[in-house]
């Protein structure tokens, strides 16, 4: 028998203030398989997904990311929440509201930073666009599924937490992000385990390897000539390896692993990549992020 919600046409609309990482949260979505468009017109949302149905007559679970912001010509949230009230009536279509914000100070910050114009100032003061364009989007944030304030998020923890909630692979597998980072910039967002590998030999004070990194072999040598290293690790894997399941087992779907040191960039690094390659056997979404060599 053929399931009803094969179905369906997934479509994320991504809203929300100017500034606050649309663009950016589209751009993750597009990686992880969605169909992204942005600025698109309201009116014609229900033309693109009708067409996205017509297109897809075997059902294969197409999924649609939609920028929708005030730079949209004859922006109206009015009749914006009238035309998605009208697509949620569809029980075809699996529509879920994004909503992205930030405080006004680093909205301002960044458009100062960038040399942009508000879209909503463009011949006043940037601090009067963004109170006009929070007064517009009040309506449609009311009716969002998912506000994420983007204030003190950078772009690795946005799209770690999109790739968390809006993956579209569909496995009874426990999605594992592994990340390393730097102590002094602070622990990662959503972090569930966090162990400190500070104890460890630290490559920094070696001149030869210091401007390289946990992902190259000489480092990864220096570290396991600790002889401290076999036992902790063991410990650790050993730790992790036995959670997992019972995370799992308890309805977990996303499991955030941190391993972090001073610099962020030999020790944390090294037992990231370690761990993953510990795990990529197992029937495991696995994400490898190493936060400060992103930068």
């Amino acid at each position: 028998m053929e399931n009803k919600n094969d179905k369906f046409l997934k479509v994320l609309l991504i809203t929300g203030m100017s500034g606050a990482g649309k663009s950016t949260a589209l751009s993750v979505l597009e990686d992880l398989d969605y169909e992204a468009i942005d600025n698109l017109p309201i009116n014609l949302l229900p033309s693109l997904i009708e067409l996205a149905q017509k297109n897809d007559p075997d059902h294969k679970n197409p999924a649609l990311a939609i920028g929708i912001d005030a730079r949209t010509r004859n922006f109206q949230p009015d009749n914006i929440i009238q035309v998605l009230n009208q697509i949620r009536d569809n029980v075809d279509i699996d529509l879920t509201i994004l909503y992205f914000d930030s405080s006004n100070e680093i909205l301002a910050s960044r458009f100062t930073e960038t040399r942009r114009r508000h879209p909503l100032a463009k011949d006043r003061p940037i601090n009067d666009g963004i109170i006009r364009e929070r007064q517009m989007m009040q309506i449609i944030k009311a009716e969002s599924d998912y506000v994420f304030d983007t204030s003190e998020l950078n772009i690795h923890d946005l799209r770690r937490m999109l790739s968390q909630h809006f993956v579209r692979k569909h496995d009874e597998g426990l999605n594992i992000t592994i990340c390393s980072f730097g102590y002094p910039k602070g622990l990662p967002r959503d972090a569930d385990l966090v162990f400190d590998v500070r104890f460890l030999r630290n490559p920094h004070y070696d001149e030869v390897l210091r401007p390289q990194t946990g992902q190259d072999q000489k480092v990864g040598e220096y570290i396991m000539k600790d002889p401290i290293f076999d036992k902790s690790w063991e410990q650790i894997s050993s730790l992790i390896v036995t959670l997992i399941p019972e995370y799992k087992k308890e309805g977990k779907s996303y499991l955030t692993i941190a391993f972090g040191c001073t610099g962020g960039k030999h020790r944390s690094v090294f037992m990231a990549e370690k761990l993953c390659h510990l795990l990529k056997e197992n029937k495991h979404n696995l994400n490898l992020l190493h936060r400060e060599l992103s930068i």
